[in-house]
């Protein structure tokens, strides 16, 4: 089976590709590469692995020829990313991956996967599952619930489509994120000895290790189509609903150091408990790792510097370098050709 994958060389998309690539399947990347090529280092020499500089925006769409899955990751990947231009994110996390989900049924794509997320449920008290309201309350995740809609209308008998929407994801990956809860906090305490929590320590969120919810990837890639077309799983599992403060107990005991808490920004709008029951009585799909298992790992990755702490980690402030960035380089060029 060829798969390409949108977002290929990102904090999932880089662990998912070696993951399909250990399986035996071909893969093509698709992805602008704005945080470089080297979490992808290690597959460039594979045979099966091919990639493609490109934006799903306005990619040629011959390189879906004799594709047979497309999973759709690619997108601004987090709420205060999607905000530093919201009309920016509703091209790319909606219009662009709709663009996708048609080129891939135009070309006989048999299988489209959506990268969605949990945070569509926005701020909700109750147990939520696929048939819950959603309540989006940032750019990022409205134009999640937008695509989800518009792709999941495309499904027919020869075009399989699945929403999956993730929990907060952590642990290790090539192309290494700190801008997420438990991976930030780790990275709190391996730094300064204090765990950064996010007022008022009392919001619910459901945590996925990035290993597990590219497992959940491809469990659903190698499901009966009737099983996984026009489906929305939620990914996760219930145990790993948590509260923020009680988080940051957590990881205080799985990592065995003394710690101060670090309060930041205003209470939290987004609070949602989820419910994971039907990917795995529909597909079978559970967790292999915890909290405590993922916030180890990234210490140790920490400690022996397998991954450090950059401007590349935290995706927000890479997004407003590049920004800051092309706007020098346009005063630059203007300059120059005043000259």
């Amino acid at each position: 089976m060829k798969i390409l994958v949108t977002g290929g060389a990102g904090y999932i998309g880089s662990v998912m590709t070696r993951m399909l690539l250990e399986r035996g399947y071909k893969v093509v990347c698709l992805d602008r590469f704005f945080f470089g090529k080297e979490s992808l280092n290690e597959v460039f020499s594979n045979p099966n692995f091919k990639w493609v500089k490109d934006d799903i925006r306005w990619f040629d769409p011959i390189i879906l020829k004799d594709v047979d899955a497309v999973v759709d990751l690619a997108s601004l990947s987090n709420d205060p990313s999607g905000e530093l231009n919201p009309s920016k994110t509703y091209d790319i996390n909606y219009l662009g991956r709709v663009r996708v989900a048609k080129l891939s049924k135009e070309y006989g794509v048999r299988r489209y996967v959506l990268a969605s997320t949990c945070s569509v449920y926005g701020f909700q008290e109750e147990i939520l599952d696929e048939n819950s309201p959603t309540n989006p309350l940032t750019t990022y995740a409205k134009s999640n619930v937008l695509a989800e809609k518009d792709v999941l209308l495309l499904a027919d008998e020869k075009f399989t489509v699945t929403v999956l929407r993730q929990a907060t994801v952590y642990g290790l990956s090539p192309r290494m994120r700190f801008d997420l809860a438990i991976n930030g906090m780790v990275l709190g305490v391996y730094k300064n000895k204090k765990i950064p929590v996010m007022r008022d320590g009392k919001q619910w969120r459901p945590f996925v290790h990035v290993k597990d919810t590219s497992k959940a990837f491809i469990t659903v890639l190698e499901s009966p189509e009737d099983k996984v077309n026009k489906q929305i799983f939620n990914v996760g599992s219930n145990e790993q609903n948590i509260q923020i403060f009680p988080l940051a107990e957590l990881l205080k005991e799985a990592l065995s150091l003394p710690f101060e808490i670090e309060w930041y920004g205003s209470p939290d709008k987004r609070s949602y408990r989820v419910n994971f029951d039907k990917i795995r009585s529909f597909l079978g799909f559970v967790p292999s790792y915890t909290p405590k298992e993922g916030a180890r790992e990234v210490y140790e990755a920490l400690e022996k510097g397998i991954v450090t702490d950059s401007l590349k980690t935290k995706t927000v402030e890479w997004y407003k370098h590049l920004l800051e960035t092309h706007r020098l380089m346009r005063e630059v060029l203007l300059k120059d050709t005043i000259l």
